[in-house]
């Protein structure tokens, strides 16, 4: 007994239907989220970050996002000092991370590649975060020990 393919004018009818119920069952690609954001202060340099309070922003964090200006960035709240971790899964700008002290002073600096899921660390308990496009911090000179200002970081 010999089997016969299918008849190709039956795949254009199979094909785009198929297709159909794989996009239709498939989770939605989330874009970029918006959240409300602070102004904060390096010396003369000023940033607007967005601030990123519950589990969930923290998760999404700067995630699908293609572009970010130059002075932007993302501040990451948590309601205890510990160590914190951070990866870089669906995040597609190369960032810098500060690990930041309760009254805004830098206690560490990382870079951070793309897309990746490499998990960086802080080396001393921090509540507060604050990512922005890479190489931000060090063009400023600002180093563990610079401190930044504005109401993010008053009691």
């Amino acid at each position: 007994m010999q089997i016969k393919p299918a008849p190709r004018r039956h795949l254009r009818l199979v094909v785009p239907a198929l297709l159909s119920l794989l996009a239709a069952t498939a989770p939605a690609q989330s874009g970029p989220q918006k959240l409300p954001s602070v102004r904060l202060n390096a010396g003369i340099h000023n940033i607007q970050a967005e601030v990123a309070r519950t589990p969930e922003q923290r998760a999404i964090g700067l995630m699908n996002r293609p572009t970010m200006p130059p002075n932007d960035g993302m501040l990451f709240v948590f309601d205890e000092a510990a160590t914190q971790c951070f990866w870089m899964k669906n995040t597609l700008l190369p960032l810098s991370i500060a690990y930041l002290a309760d009254d805004g002073t830098i206690t560490q600096i990382v870079d951070m590649p793309p897309q990746t899921l490499d998990s960086k660390c802080s080396t001393k308990p921090v509540r507060l975060v604050l990512e922005m496009n890479q190489g931000w911090f060090a063009k400023r000179g600002l180093k563990p020990g610079s401190r930044l200002s504005g109401d993010a970081f008053k009691p």
